[in-house]
């Protein structure tokens, strides 16, 4: 089994990597849908967010307004940390059971762990190998804008994260994802088909980094 730690920053198109990842046969586990699933009404880490950040985050059925809450703590890094420490460890614990439940079903498998926050938790995620989604500060600006972000929110949101030189820095693979989706794609059919052919041998590589679904083929 190989483990691949993919991240990147906020509007790097990690995504649209992912997407290509799966189409090609890899198993894909999504952090920000784990994130989502352990957050879901009168789950533990919802509570403790409803108890730490009030009501007013909430939606009429409940749910967490995520916009709400990225727009809070976004703003305030301590605010962002706490949020961190209520959800990240519901994370781990799902992602551990999914892969788990990966390695049981497919001891060959190939699992891209999508992790936007890969190096800025403190906690060891054992990967074997790590692929950095790059793109220019313009294109993430523009990207995050076409969402319907300010252009200071966008700005904020970007900085909130390690700076993108010194995670490709600590990176194995990285895909520019500045061109065209056929260019993108290309990248990841090379770096896919390297990952196929690796063997492990020995100890797993463990780095400090950061919460999902399987997506099989």
């Amino acid at each position: 089994m190989v483990i691949v730690g993919l991240t990147g920053s906020v509007g790097t198109g990690k995504s649209t990597v992912t997407n290509f990842f799966r189409e090609l046969g890899a198993y894909i586990i999504d952090w920000d849908e784990l994130a989502r699933e352990v957050i879901r009404p009168h789950s533990k880490a919802w509570k403790e967010i409803v108890d730490c950040f009030g009501k007013g985050i909430l939606n009429d059925k409940l749910t967490i307004n995520r916009r709400k809450l990225a727009d809070i703590v976004f703003a305030d890094k301590e605010k962002l940390t706490r949020l961190n420490q209520i959800v990240h460890p519901e994370v781990f614990k799902e992602d551990e059971r999914i892969t788990n439940e990966i390695k049981s079903l497919d001891p060959d498998a190939l699992i891209i762990k999508d992790i936007p926050l890969l190096f800025e938790v403190v906690r060891p995620v054992s990967v074997d190998t790590v692929v950095v989604v790059s793109a220019s500060e313009q294109t993430q600006l523009r990207r995050l804008e076409e969402r319907g972000m300010s252009p200071d929110d966008a700005r904020n949101r970007i900085k909130s994260q390690l700076p993108l030189k010194k995670k490709i820095k600590s990176a194995d693979f990285v895909i520019n994802n500045d061109g065209s989706a056929e260019e993108t794609r290309r990248q990841a059919e090379e770096i896919y088909s390297l990952l196929r052919k690796v063997k492990q041998h020995g100890k797993q590589r463990v780095r400090e980094r950061p919460s999902c679904k399987i997506d099989r083929r």
